[in-house]
């Protein structure tokens, strides 16, 4: 994701040994249109030449739990059906209302429909509306790292085993299948949200890809120059997992979605604060920044026509 594309990353086989060299652009598109409206922004994305778009998913979010919100992975087949080549993902799954033998015949499904274009953005979840939408008590910090473990594993056997049947703790299967497997081989590739050392474990033995916000610590009063260096000592932490797992650090995708740091509003206020956001978080190791599209009188309220500005120049300007 730095100056050219590099000929292997997180869209080729789940397995495949490969080399993250250099930086790439993508959105987040909620779901909160209407298809009608939805369609059109989500083919936008892909005519400013986003390398991925990604949905939340979530039963509601935060501000917008009031107004519309659509499922993520019908939008993401919605949008499948509209674009051609741009990758389609979420940001992120969680076990919150999810259950992997169900996801896996779901996502099968969006490889096929999509041509292979799918990335599945993972994540342990948390204590918001949808901890509790199900009915149960919110989850303790624990038990969201115990669950997240088990999902994860047994997600990844699903995806790539013809019938799977596995006993745990909290998540188990019976002679589940998913014939015929994915498009993408051995399976659909995984980005894994993770801070602490549990789920960089998950990252270095699972995924093709890790996915930060930031630390949360410093979202209202920390700084730019505090936030970077909290997301060097992440890497940090992601590169000794993967050594103690015998993988190479530089093998994975590395995803910052953005809006979440003190410097929130930054890289969408003009294209020369993109250009410095990005590259001062590409010097840090990251291959991948997510923005997100534009939604009006929201915390993610931006000018369109600096976003799409950004989109088609701002990678360029990088050098």
């Amino acid at each position: 994701m730095a100056s050219r594309i590099c000929s292997v990353g997180i869209s080729e086989a789940a397995g495949s040994p490969r080399i993250v060299e250099v930086m790439r652009l993508s959105t987040v598109i909620l779901p909160i249109h209407r298809w009608a409206e939805g369609q059109k922004i989500w083919r936008r994305a892909e005519d400013l030449g986003f390398h991925a778009a990604y949905t939340y998913d979530h039963l509601s979010w935060r501000s917008f739990r009031e107004g519309p919100w659509f499922g993520a992975i019908p939008t993401l087949t919605a949008a499948a059906t509209v674009t051609q080549s741009m990758r389609l993902g979420t940001l992120v799954t969680s076990p919150n209302f999810r259950h992997p033998v169900t996801l896996a015949k779901e996502l099968i499904s969006l490889d096929d429909i999509s041509g292979g274009r799918v990335t599945l953005g993972v994540g342990a979840g948390g204590n918001g509306f949808d901890a509790t939408a199900l009915g149960q008590e919110a989850w303790s910090p624990r038990e969201r790292a115990d669950r997240f473990a088990e999902f994860v594993p047994l997600l990844d056997r699903l995806l790539t085993e013809g019938a799977v049947t596995q006993e745990g703790v909290h998540y188990s299967a019976h002679e589940a299948r998913n014939v015929p497997g994915c498009v993408q081989r051995p399976r659909i590739p995984f980005a894994v949200a993770a801070t602490g050392p549990r789920g960089m474990r998950l990252v270095a033995r699972h995924g093709q890809g890790w996915v930060t916000t930031g630390d949360p610590k410093l979202y209202e009063d920390g700084t730019p120059e505090q936030s970077r260096e909290a997301l060097r000592r992440q890497i940090e932490r992601l590169g000794k997992a993967c050594a103690d797992e015998g993988r190479d650090v530089a093998e994975l995708e590395k995803v910052l979605l953005t809006g979440f740091t003190p410097d929130r509003g930054a890289p969408l206020s003009s294209l020369d604060a993109f250009v410095d956001f990005a590259g001062k978080h590409r010097d840090l190791g990251f291959t991948e920044i997510v923005l997100h599209a534009p939604i009006p009188d929201s915390d993610f309220a931006a000018d369109q026509e600096v976003f799409e500005r950004i989109a088609t120049e701002g990678l360029a300007q990088l050098g």
